[in-house]
């Protein structure tokens, strides 16, 4: 017979409440000022669905009407340098954490309010309205708030969306070796999702000093947590991960702040993340001044009973229960925030003279201008050494040594890690295998140990950690996806999340990061290995991407990425590459000029255009046709850094254009290359723009599907001699 024993979980789990001796023993000041937040932040919210009410509020207002303790009671242990994160329904806790930034001695009832925390709420409130004044110059709004200086590290639309950031914080304290925690807030619903299941992981496996902190409010929109999940205790999640895990009623902000206390004591001294898991409710629908029960998935009676519990009413029995107040002094705070909302109200708005009696509008001198809409998608080029500017064409023989093209890939990140200990290596295998899958780590994990991070196979979590550490700004994260297929996998971390961080927290704050992608065509991989990434992520509004041909370039092209803030992804070709040897640079330290591409053979009769190993595919192909072609190797492909000043004059010349590319249709980099080619440059083009590209299908297991699959010299070749028919 087999034997069958119970296993235990190797980690706690807790519930965790406050009893009426609890709130005698707090000091009275910190009671006050629990109780003034809470008010002030309902009063916020209150004001905020009236202007939505009066359509004043473009977007969604998800309103934490009902949640306010959960917010106030974890936020208070919190110091500036401690970093949170947040969702959608993100108000409170932004608040919350700004507050006691700007008020770090509490607040009194009765008490004037300060400058500091007028403008806070000025602030809040006008980004929620779009406004220029607002913490994101308008571009934020509901959902993405954001006051990185105070550790308010941003809210954000997708639901679990900013869970793996969160991570990157923590390793960001960790690495620095600080006490400072990271705390990310969200609710029922991304407890569900797969990036926060991931980060989670990551975070137990390297005892990141976080918190995953559930508000629990039942709902995610109409969806109850028990339709979702089979067990709605949702800090059971911690457990499979091994992480301590306690539960709070989230109505009692005294018991979710002495948690936090708990927890914090926890996580400060390196003993690795905790869940906190927030019992609450929201009052509102998802968005806008309607209850639940308006839209016929909850019961008026189940609303009532929540509001029985309200969280400002349940601390106001205590401060009048310990004489700290009396009703006359609650409820003139409560008429005092609900003034102080209105003035505040009353700077953005104001009667609109073309409306109905009573209606207003914003302001018009507040609106951000037109000409806003584009600023601080990316930085500007940063200023470099002029001594250290190559054009990549002018290395003399002494300068140059032959090595394997990964084997230069390697050197050259040793040299950058060397010469900036703030450079961080990331991704799978990355520290064994003597240089990861391929080598192009090779020497890293020995000569820097702890920066070179072997990674769970989880490309959204430890891509969104990257983006973590690059939004933090103190250190520099690379990280490699093994495949470029693996975007996909990571997409929401890749494009939503870090490539419009920086537009979208108001284009204040670098997002400098690498991002290298092996592209696995003609290596055997078959169709989920093998993608050009480069159409996709030119789609993609905040990434620069580079794509070096050379060694040489490869260098010149990875340092200058490296000195600007910006995500940059860095393609390489695996087969095509990697394995070549040629010339390479004994200077590792030289930069290649800015948005700048390299014409590799000058000709009059056609320009050819393309990137990576398709570039010397072009030069033999022009060898092998006859034809007299110039070949431009792009070097910078996304939009913002494309060289049209070099393919214009090139135009200009041969009036003619050949666009070359390795990989399939679908995901092709060149289909709207060719359309801005003709629209730009139409007037010099005396044919079409040609395109050479890959099929429709993903290469396949099989050698020779694999080869038809995938454009070659051959085909180019084909196309020219269609020029001269």
């Amino acid at each position: 017979m087999p034997t069958i024993e119970p296993l235990k979980p190797s980690a706690g789990w807790y519930q965790f409440s406050a009893v009426e001796s609890d709130w005698d023993a707090v000091d009275p000041a910190q009671l006050e000022t629990m109780t003034v937040q809470m008010h002030l932040i309902r009063a916020f919210e209150e004001q905020v669905l009236e202007l939505a009410g009066q359509k004043l509020i473009n977007g969604p207002a998800h309103s934490s009407i009902g949640q306010e303790a959960g917010a106030v009671g974890s936020a208070l242990p919190l110091t500036t340098a401690d970093q949170i994160n947040g969702s959608h329904r993100g108000h409170h806790q932004f608040l919350a954490k700004a507050l006691n930034a700007v008020a770090p001695d509490g607040f009194r009832l009765g008490a004037d309010w300060t400058p500091d925390v007028v403008t806070v709420l000025y602030r809040t409130l006008a980004e929620i309205a779009g406004l220029s004044d607002g913490y994101c110059h308008g571009r934020g709004g509901s959902m993405h708030l954001q006051w990185k200086e105070i550790g308010a590290m941003g809210t954000n639309a997708i639901v679990g969306g900013a869970v793996p950031f969160a991570t990157g914080f923590a390793k960001a304290h960790q690495l620095a070796g600080t006490d400072a925690v990271a705390v990310t807030y969200f609710g029922d619903g991304a407890s569900n999702i797969g990036s926060t299941l991931e980060a989670l992981n990551i975070a137990a496996a390297w005892k990141l000093p976080i918190v995953f902190f559930i508000e629990n409010n039942h709902y995610a929109v109409s969806t109850t947590d028990e339709e979702s999940t089979a067990d709605a205790r949702l800090s059971v999640r911690g457990l499979g991960f091994g992480i301590p895990s306690w539960r709070v009623d989230g109505q009692d902000a005294l018991a979710v702040k002495l948690v936090m206390d708990e927890v914090l004591a926890h996580v400060r001294t390196g003993q690795g993340p905790a869940v906190v898991e927030a019992d609450t409710y929201r009052y509102f629908h998802q968005n806008g001044p309607f209850p639940g029960s308006a839209f016929g998935y909850r019961s008026k009676e189940e609303e009532a009973s929540w509001r029985d519990r309200d969280p400002l009413q349940m601390a106001e029995r205590h401060l009048e229960r310990l004489d700290i107040a009396d009703r006359e002094q609650l409820d003139a705070l409560r008429r005092a925030c609900k003034q102080l909302m209105r003035e505040l109200a009353g700077r953005i708005a104001e009667p609109d003279p073309a409306g109905r009696p009573g209606q207003l509008r914003i302001r018009p001198e507040l609106w951000p201008p037109a000409s806003f809409i584009d600023v601080g998608i990316r930085g500007d080029w940063p200023d470099v050494d002029p001594a250290r500017v190559r054009t990549g064409l002018d290395f003399t023989a002494d300068e140059l040594t032959t090595a394997r093209f990964v084997d230069v890939i390697a050197a050259a990140m040793h040299r950058r890690m060397e010469t900036d200990d703030r450079v961080l290596v990331l991704g799978e295998d990355v520290h064994k295998l003597n240089g990861g899958s391929r080598g192009a780590t090779k020497g890293l994990p020995q000569d820097f140990p702890g920066r070179v991070l072997g990674t769970p196979i989880a490309e959204a979590g430890f891509t969104g950690l990257g983006g973590g550490i690059a939004l933090d700004g103190r250190f520099y994260p690379v990280v490699e996806l093994m495949y470029a297929d693996f975007i996909w996998v990571a997409a929401d971390q890749i494009f939503n999340q870090i490539g419009r961080a920086r537009h979208m927290f108001g284009g204040d704050h670098d997002m400098a990061m690498l991002m290298r992608l092996k592209i696995g065509t003609t290596t055997g991989y078959g169709s989920q290995h093998s993608m050009d990434p480069a159409g996709v992520l030119s789609t993609s509004v905040g990434w620069r991407i580079i794509a070096p041909s050379t060694a040489v370039d490869y260098v010149g092209l990875l340092n200058a990425a490296m000195l600007t803030g910006d995500p940059v992804a860095v393609l390489e070709h695996d087969a095509d590459l990697y394995k070549l040897e040629g010339p390479a640079p004994t200077d590792l330290d030289y930069v290649l000029p800015f948005g700048k591409a390299a014409v590799r053979r000058e000709g009059s009769e056609v320009t050819l255009i393309s990137y990576l190993s398709m570039v010397q595919r072009c030069l033999d192909a022009v060898e092998q046709s006859g034809v007299d072609g110039e070949v431009i190797d792009l070097r910078w492909l996304d939009r913002a850094s494309l060289d049209w000043d070099t393919i214009t004059e090139s135009v200009r010349k041969t009036n003619r254009v050949v666009i070359v590319e390795q990989g399939a249709q679908g995901t092709s980099y060149g289909g709207w290359l060719a359309g801005e080619i003709g629209r730009r440059l139409f007037d010099w083009l005396d044919a079409p723009v040609l395109r050479v590209q890959g099929g429709e299908a993903a290469p396949s297991i099989s050698k020779a599907l694999e080869t038809a699959a995938n454009a070659n010299t051959d085909d180019i070749v084909a196309t020219l001699d269609e020029l001269k028919g």
